[in-house]
């Protein structure tokens, strides 16, 4: 019979070896949603090391529930190519629109984003952000049952050259700049609006700070633009620009 303790230094030491290795990476995506992953992702086939942080116990942001635990999603034609890509089943609804079972699409997104050389933490969450001069250069971690718990214990902090906000509503990183070293204003997204909430949603996925690039529905909350509720093309074409606009910045 193994013993516990050989089955926990195992795990310990697995671990460990994969954080120490992870503390310098090119990009750190903050959110595990659909935009974040599919960012860090096409990042990967750049060849870039790549860890993504979710505060959260499981991954997919809020593509698990679907539409109000109707756990399926819509998806546009303009992004079919990346549903794919990651394989994922596609049924046909209207001109233009797909339906896609929720669950099995961040199932797919997790496990090829993992299998192109991604580490994703969860149960970790970024608290702050590093800044030198007025550029980023790295995020500041910390366990999120510490946060949950309101125990003050000090962080660990993770060079980065480019960091991803892809915190969905919230855009929580941004909002860190914008109180502690201004230059950016979150403006909040406004009501409903599938249409024009998925439109702009590309053109607001940008570099918002030296080295802070934005995507998916923290794009949105950045400029004020609508929410689209359980539609996801645009969520999903704004995690592969995030990508396009880091790796040219990085000169890839």
């Amino acid at each position: 019979m193994m013993e516990e303790n050989v089955i926990s230094k195992a795990i310990v030491e697995t671990y460990m070896k994969e954080f120490v290795s992870n503390l310098d990476v090119d990009v750190a995506v903050v959110g595990a949603g659909p935009s974040g992953l599919v960012c860090a992702y096409y990042l990967a086939l750049k060849g870039l090391k790549v860890t993504v942080y979710e505060r959260a116990l499981r991954i997919g942001g809020g593509m698990p529930a679907g539409g109000m635990m109707f756990n399926n999603i819509v998806v546009e034609e303009e992004a079919k190519s990346i549903m794919d890509e990651f394989d994922v089943s596609l049924k046909k609804y209207d001109v233009g629109l797909y339906t896609a079972d929720a669950l099995e699409t961040i199932s797919a997104f997790s496990f090829k984003t993992i299998k192109k050389g991604v580490k994703i933490y969860n149960l970790i969450g970024v608290e702050d952000v590093v800044i030198r001069g007025q550029e980023i250069t790295g995020v500041v971690l910390n366990w999120s049952a510490v946060t949950l718990a309101h125990l003050h214990v000090d962080p660990l902090a993770v060079k980065a050259k480019a960091v991803v906000d892809a915190t969905g509503h919230d855009s929580e990183l941004c909002r860190i700049v914008e109180r502690k070293v201004g230059g950016l204003k979150v403006s909040g997204e406004k009501s409903m609006w599938a249409q024009e909430g998925e439109r702009i949603l590309i053109e607001n996925t940008k570099e918002v700070y030296p080295n802070l690039f934005v995507c998916g529905m923290a794009a949105n909350a950045i400029y004020g633009s609508p929410r689209m509720g359980p539609i996801f093309g645009g969520m999903l074409l704004s995690g592969k620009k995030a990508a396009s606009l880091i790796a040219e910045k990085l000169n890839l």
